[in-house]
């Protein structure tokens, strides 16, 4: 039974695009975009959103309101009432693992946002060359204490909004980060508007040059409209359990995709125009944000606010993604085991918190260790747990999602869900049955990608 819910609708829709809109919006789409090819690229990536993106987050939310637990078990119910193997339990145990894999890792990056919120604050970027840059983000990565305490910090915000609850700490929150989140981007981007080189940087992000796209670049937006999306990661499952029967799927659905997309645009736009306007390169890598934009915050007037401000907004970002890769573990827990929600809570928390530790100290102590031979032989214990997690389990979930959806789940249930009928039911289902060929496509180029340049 439910035990929880969304207390509207707009709550629910807050705490699911914050749940998609994080770093892969705000620091991954960026530099890859600006990696290859700019505005071509930003253009095929629109088009697999809606192609596969959209059409997966409305499987996703159809599934987890179906079921109505926590991912394990809605899966376990709908294979009982599909007639289905028990085996595709395997999607809700994917749907805890991922997560909290994910958020072990992406809790050290989202520390490094909270760590340069307040460097840039203190006007620790004024004046600051390339090299003094590079050097200042050495020295957060060289410091083992340092990166704890951020680590530490992140993820303690998150726990302490989750164990309050879905209406009293996760929505209610998301009602007030996001709409921040979304004024300060606006903000940044008429701040880039007036004192950055907007020409250049529009022209860069829209006027699409084709000849630049290769097959890796079109494989490459595919990848990253599954990741942005968080599709796969149990976040979407796990929401929709809370949701009303009353709330529009293909709706909500099309909101979560569209706000999740105009955010990376809008990320670009207030990037692209500041990196331009000081001379940097604007595929320079992840570096982009840690680096490279540091150094244009010092070269740009009111570089200090502008700084501080683009930092707390990529801080509730994370924040909020920090919320949907932590609540289906929760959310589980809480189902499964004798632990309270509150309790739940601080023991993820204290799991992820203990296993990050290892992820933090590959970045010094431990930055000669290399488990792994052979084609790993070169990868830290931060970089492997990102191969594995981003390049593997995330992309084999969203492909056990879209075989479940599209082949398994019945016709009945799909439109009894999704409100869809006659050729819209039909145009959705038929994507459906053609996402599990695309996400193989993402996978063999990750994977040939990977042996090449091992």
């Amino acid at each position: 039974m439910k035990t929880e819910s969304w207390s509207s609708t707009r709550g629910f829709l807050l705490a699911a695009v914050g749940g998609a809109v994080g770093l892969g919006n705000l620091w991954r789409f960026p530099y890859i975009a600006g990696s290859n090819g700019g505005s071509a690229f930003v253009l095929v990536y629109i088009g697999w959103v809606l192609v596969l993106g959209l059409p997966l987050i409305i499987a996703e939310l159809a599934m987890g309101r179906r079921g109505g637990r926590n991912a394990v078990h809605t899966m376990r119910e709908l294979a009982r009432r599909e007639g289905r193997s028990s085996a595709w339990v395997t999607i809700g145990w994917l749907s805890i693992l991922v997560p909290l894999l994910g958020i072990t890792y992406y809790s050290i990056v989202a520390g490094w946002s909270l760590n340069y919120t307040v460097l840039a604050a203190q006007g620790a970027f004024k004046g600051i060359s390339a090299e003094g840059s590079q050097a200042l983000f050495s020295a957060l990565l060289g410091d083992p204490l340092r990166l704890m305490f951020w680590h530490g910090l992140f993820i303690a915000a998150v726990v302490a909004i989750i164990a309050a609850g879905v209406r009293r700490g996760l929505e209610l929150a998301s009602k007030l980060m996001m709409p921040g989140l979304f004024a300060l981007l606006v903000l940044l981007v008429l701040w880039a508007a007036a004192a950055g080189d907007f020409r250049q940087g529009m022209a860069f992000l829209f006027s699409a040059d084709f000849s630049a796209l290769t097959l890796d670049s079109v494989l490459m937006a595919l990848g990253q409209a599954l990741f942005s999306l968080a599709i796969g990661v149990g976040m979407l499952i796990t929401y929709a359990a809370y949701l009303p029967r009353g709330v529009s799927l293909p709706r909500a659905g099309s909101i979560i995709a569209g706000a999740d997309s105009l955010v990376a645009l809008l990320a670009g736009m207030a990037i692209f125009p500041i990196v331009f306007a000081v001379g940097l390169e604007a595929g320079s890598g992840p570096g982009l944000i840690f680096e490279t934009l540091p150094v244009a915050f010092a070269g740009m007037p009111g570089g200090v606010l502008l700084g501080t401000l683009f930092f707390v907004m990529l801080s509730l970002a994370a924040i909020t993604t920090g919320f949907g890769m932590i609540e289906p573990v929760v959310a589980w827990l809480s189902r499964s085991t004798f632990m309270s929600r509150p309790l739940a809570t601080a023991f993820a928390g204290l799991l992820t918190w203990a296993v990050g530790l290892a992820f933090v100290l590959s970045f010094n102590v431990w930055s000669h260790v290399r488990p792994l031979g052979g084609v790993f032989s070169e990868m830290g214990l931060f970089e492997l747990v990102d191969f594995l997690v981003a390049n593997l389990l995330l992309p084999f979930n969203a492909l056990l999602l879209a075989v479940f959806a599209g082949y398994f789940l019945s016709r009945k249930s799909s439109a009894a869900e999704t409100g869809l009928g006659g050729s819209a039911l039909r145009l959705w289902r038929g994507l459906l049955w053609l996402a599990p060929a695309l996400i193989l496509l993402v996978l063999w180029g990750l994977l040939r990608d990977f042996l090449a340049a091992a």
